[in-house]
């Protein structure tokens, strides 16, 4: 049987606390990459979702062009001027970067796919989402090759069909051989050696073992206000937080995506994606934290 939530309420929360005696790299830090000038707004989001989620830290790497853009709207969270895969490659020799998130916003260029590829040399657990997987639309296998078990994809249904058209194309309830959407995802996080999660009103999470944990969101638990310019960016920030925090990806995956929901049905009507990170401290306090 695949659960249908990551688990109960009261573990989440108690895995969420935070010792009373320990300092802010107890509890990670994130590096988020960022697009040039006039494209840092989904970076800042998802750096806002990990921050609120309780990594202990946040830093936005950037073009030295979006420096002052990304400084000038951003307070907790920190910034570094961050130019190229090179750059990526130095700022990695600080171990206390321990979670990486890369897609948001981050162009299509080649420079995408060489950031992706320095980033994935080094074992630390990275979220992988928006560009940094559309990049790969012509030749998946090259990220295929590159991935390791501590990462996580977050693709929507475009995004899937491109990294996995063959999968895909089973997802069709008239193909040959159809798959289930649990199926699909087990295939694709098969293929990849990773986990992977699958957007949608019924999100799907498996990981490179079988295991699957589906977030449900459709009839009373709809959470139609998702359906917001930015809301993925902030889903890719909580679970990068969650992943800097030391839950393993598969339990990262599947919280991120429930709270990223509780929130969204706690906000309701309304909401945009710059809500998401701010509703968290209501939910969990509607939850008995």
């Amino acid at each position: 049987m695949i659960p249908s939530h990551p688990s109960a309420d009261s573990d989440i929360l108690r895995a969420l606390r935070k010792s009373p005696d320990a300092h802010k790299y107890a509890h990670g830090h994130v590096l988020v990459l960022s697009g040039g000038a006039g494209r840092t707004g989904a970076a800042r989001l998802a750096a806002r979702g990990a921050l609120r989620i309780g990594a202990g830290l946040v830093t936005i790497g950037c073009p030295h062009s979006a420096l002052a853009e990304i400084a000038a709207h951003s307070t907790a969270v920190m910034c570094r001027p961050l130019d190229g895969a090179p750059g990526l490659s130095e700022a990695l020799f600080d171990d206390r970067l321990n979670a990486l998130c890369l897609g948001p916003g981050l162009g299509l260029g080649p420079d995408t796919q060489a950031l992706v590829l320095a980033a994935l040399k080094s074992p630390r657990a990275t979220v992988l989402d928006a560009d940094a997987l559309m990049r790969f639309e012509r030749y998946p296998e090259t990220l295929f090759e590159a991935l390791h078990a501590d990462v996580v994809l977050t693709p929507h249904a475009g995004e899937f069909s491109r990294l996995f058209p063959d999968i895909a194309a089973r997802l069709d309830t008239s193909s040959p051989e159809p798959l289930s959407k649990a199926e699909a995802t087990r295939a694709a996080a098969a293929r990849a050696g990773c986990t992977v999660l699958f957007k949608g009103p019924d999100t799907v999470i498996a990981d490179q073992t079988g295991a699957c944990m589906i977030t449900d969101n459709t009839g009373a638990q709809a959470a139609p206000w998702l359906a917001t310019a930015g809301s993925g960016d902030v889903l890719a920030g909580f679970i990068t937080g969650l992943l800097a925090r030391g839950f393993t990806t598969m339990n990262a995956a599947a919280t991120g995506a429930w709270l990223h929901a509780e929130c969204a049905r706690q906000f309701g009507p309304g909401l945009i994606a710059e809500d998401l990170p701010e509703a968290l401290p209501v939910v969990f306090g509607n939850r008995g934290r």
